[in-house]
């Protein structure tokens, strides 16, 4: 199987803090890896490394033929393979569901704005929210706003989808309806990363479970490592029922 994304010995710094430890995973094409890890783990900040929102200070990332690493990294190009969905929805309040999603298909792609409009009405059908495209994000549930989101990743076509928690601030009837979304795209075959503390979906769908501590990866292995932890300190994290 084909990698996609891989790190290598990545280390990374804020100041004295050490967050990443010489981090190194891959994923292959198609796979979805659950990262879970107790806060200040650094789980979050080995997402963002990978789609350049964090530089590193030694290691290497490659991610779709990209050297995300490398001071001359076209951002953009690397932009176009790679979505990431955070914990906030991040959409412009100002704009409808509609121009939120065609904008950087439009700006990015330079899509027609005909075309943009497609691929928008496209992906929103694609996410359940097909008869909410005229809607202003305040006008929307939680949970439909990081569906939107979840939805303007996908109008760029990427190759790869990152997510940052992106259950962690809505409640649970709300929770299940966008992890519906990203089951479907689990089994469509869409690579993905996710950092994630709901367990129960980790281990229902991910392919590889990632546990990190203290900025390091201490156990990796399939859903099997959830009911037979090797170590002290994911038992304690399991037990704890984060």
């Amino acid at each position: 199987m084909q990698t996609v994304v891989e790190l290598d010995q990545v280390h990374k710094k804020f100041g004295a803090l050490h967050v990443l430890r010489g981090v190194s995973f891959s994923v292959a094409r198609g796979q979805v890896v659950a990262i879970i890890g107790k806060s200040g783990s650094g789980k979050s900040t080995a997402l963002r490394c990978i789609d350049r929102l964090e530089t590193v200070d030694s290691g290497s990332i490659h991610v779709c033929g990209h050297a995300v690493h490398e001071a001359g990294l076209n951002v953009r190009a690397l932009r176009k393979d790679v979505g990431i969905v955070f914990q906030g929805y991040n959409l412009f309040p100002h704009l409808t569901v509609l121009q939120n999603i065609t904008l950087a298909p439009a700006s990015v792609k330079r899509m027609s704005p005909p075309e943009a409009r497609q691929v928008a009405l496209e992906v929103l059908r694609h996410v359940g929210l097909a008869d909410k495209a005229d809607a202003y994000p305040e006008q929307l549930s939680g949970g439909q706003q990081q569906r939107v989101a979840i939805a303007r990743s996908l109008a760029m076509k990427p190759q790869v989808m990152l997510f940052d928690e992106v259950t962690s601030a809505l409640d649970p009837e709300l929770t299940g309806e966008v992890l519906k979304v990203i089951e479907k795209l689990a089994a469509e075959g869409m690579t993905m990363v996710l950092v994630t503390h709901e367990m129960a979906f980790a281990r229902g769908v991910a392919d590889k479970i990632i546990f990190m501590h203290q900025g390091q990866i201490w156990e990796e292995g399939d859903a099997a490592m959830l009911s037979s932890p090797q170590t002290p300190e994911l038992r304690q994290f399991l037990g704890n029922g984060l």
